[in-house]
C-alpha cells in the first residue's frame, strides 16, 4: 500500500512528464481552446516519451506500472496548465483499454495494445446513449449475430475523439433484456474498427475543451467480426464495471491538478496586483478563499491516491474511487472559481487562463458519473441505506 507521499520513482515520473508539459505553454493551450485544433504535438510528445503505456503490460511495450503512477502522470498534465484538454487528449490511451488488458485474448492484446501505446491507433469509447444516460441496463444499441460476426445498430452520445478515432470500444445489447435473468446481463463489449461508412459522428458544440471534441454517433449496420468481441458474449457490463473505478480515480486526480493550476495563478496574481497601495493578497478577503481551496485540494488528493493504492493492491476501492472523484471535482471547481474571483475583472479575460480552467472544471463534476449517483452509491454501499433509484 502506498504511503501519504510519492516514492522517488513516482516523483521522477512527475518530473519527466513535467518536462514534456513545459514545452507546451499557456499560449499553446489558449490557442487550442480558441481554434479547436487537437493538441497533436502534445499527444505525440507524450507517446514518444512512452507515457501512454504507463499502466500497460510490459510484454506489449508498456511500463507495467499501476493506477497510482498513471494518476501521477495525468495529474501532472492538468497541473501544468494543460487542464482537461491535455488530459483528455491521452486519457483513453492510458487506461481506456483496460477491459482488453483484463479480458481480451492473447491474440487481441498482441494485436491492439502495442498500437494504442505508441499512439498509432486512436480509440474512442462508446457507452452513453441519448435515451439511457447512466442507466446502462436500458441501452438500446443492438449487436445481432450476422454470419461469423455481429451487426451493430444504434446511437451513442458524448463519445470523445470520434472525429479522429480509427478504433471504437463499444457496448451493445446482444440478448434482449426480457430474456435475461438480470437487466445488466446480455450486454457485450467489442473493440473494433471505426468504419466511417457505417458510423456518422457529429460533434456536439460545448462549453469547454473545444480541442477534444465529443460526438453523437449514428451507427447503421456496422459489421463486427467475432474476433473483436472482448471476453464472453453477454458479460460486457461486468467488464465495463472493472474499468470504472480507475476512471474515477484518474478524474479525481486530474481535477485536483487543474485546481492547483488555478490556485497557483491566483496566488501569483494576488502577490503582484497592487490596489490601495498594497498587494491584494495581503487582504484576508482574498487570502482565506485561496487557503481554503488549498486545504480542500489536498484532502481530495489524499482520497484519490488512497483509492489508487487500494486498486493497485487488489483491494476493493469502490467507495474511495467514487469519493475521490467527487471530492476532486468539487475542490477543483471551487479553486477555479476562487481563482477567477481573485483576479477580479481580469479573471474573465482569456489572457489569464483561469476562465478556461473554470469551464473545464465542469467536466469532472458531470463526467463520467454525476455527483448524485456517487452519493447514491456511497449511501447504499457504505452506509447501508436503501437503494434510492
Amino acid at each position: 500500500m502506498s504511503s501519504f507521499w510519492p516514492t522517488d520513482d513516482q516523483l521522477a515520473i512527475r518530473e519527466a512528464v513535467g518536462r514534456i508539459c513545459a514545452d507546451f505553454d499557456d499560449e499553446y493551450w489558449r490557442r487550442t481552446d480558441e481554434t479547436g485544433d487537437f493538441p497533436e504535438a502534445f499527444a505525440k510528445a507524450m507517446a514518444e516519451g512512452g507515457w501512454l503505456g504507463v499502466a500497460m503490460p510490459e510484454e506489449y511495450g508498456g511500463a507495467g506500472l499501476g493506477l497510482t503512477e498513471a494518476a501521477h502522470v495525468m495529474q501532472t498534465v492538468t497541473q501544468s496548465g494543460a487542464g482537461f484538454t491535455g488530459a483528455s487528449a491521452i486519457h483513453l490511451n492510458i487506461f481506456g483499454l483496460m477491459p482488453v488488458v483484463k479480458f481480451g485474448t492473447d491474440e487481441q492484446k498482441a494485436r491492439h495494445l502495442p498500437r494504442i501505446i505508441t499512439g498509432q491507433d486512436k480509440a474512442c469509447f462508446a457507452v452513453t446513449e441519448p435515451n439511457s444516460g447512466l442507466d446502462t441496463a436500458n441501452l438500446e444499441t443492438k449487436a445481432e449475430r450476422n454470419g461469423d460476426g455481429y451487426l451493430i445498430n444504434g446511437r451513442k452520445i458524448w463519445t470523445t475523439m470520434a472525429q479522429r478515432a480509427n478504433k471504437i470500444l463499444i457496448i451493445a445489447r446482444t440478448t434482449p433484456k426480457d430474456q435475461t435473468a438480470k437487466p445488466m446481463q446480455g450486454l457485450s463489449l467489442f473493440y473494433t474498427d471505426f468504419d466511417r461508412a457505417r458510423i456518422d459522428a457529429k460533434p456536439i458544440p460545448k462549453m469547454g475543451r473545444k480541442a477534444v471534441e465529443c460526438n453523437m454517433l449514428f451507427i447503421e449496420d456496422l459489421q463486427v467480426p467475432a474476433e473483436d468481441l472482448i471476453g464472453e458474449e453477454g458479460q460486457g457490463f461486468r467488464y465495463l464495471i472493472s474499468g470504472l473505478n480507475p476512471e474515477r480515480v484518474l478524474f479525481g486526480a486530474e481535477a485536483v491538478g487543474l485546481g492547483r493550476a488555478a490556485l497557483a495563478k491566483a496566488a501569483t496574481y494576488a502577490k503582484e496586483r497592487v490596489v490601495f497601495g498594497r498587494p491584494i493578497g495581503q487582504n484576508q478577503g482574498v487570502q482565506h478563499p485561496l487557503a481554503r481551496c488549498w486545504a480542500e485540494l489536498e484532502a481530495a488528493d489524499l482520497m484519490a491516491f488512497k483509492a489508487a493504492a487500494l486498486y493497485d493492491a487488489g483491494k476493493d476501492c469502490g467507495a474511495e474511487a467514487n469519493a475521490g472523484k467527487y471530492l476532486g471535482a468539487e475542490a477543483g471547481f471551487s479553486a477555479c472559481e476562487a481563482a477567477i474571483l481573485a483576479h477580479g475583472g481580469m479573471g474573465y479575460a482569456k489572457e489569464y487562463d483561469v476562465e478556461r480552467y473554470f469551464r473545464e472544471a465542469m467536466i469532472a463534476r458531470i463526467a463520467p458519473v454525476s455527483r448524485e449517483m456517487i452519493l447514491n452509491f456511497i449511501a447504499e454501499k457504505v452506509l447501508g441505506l436503501p437503494k434510492s433509484y
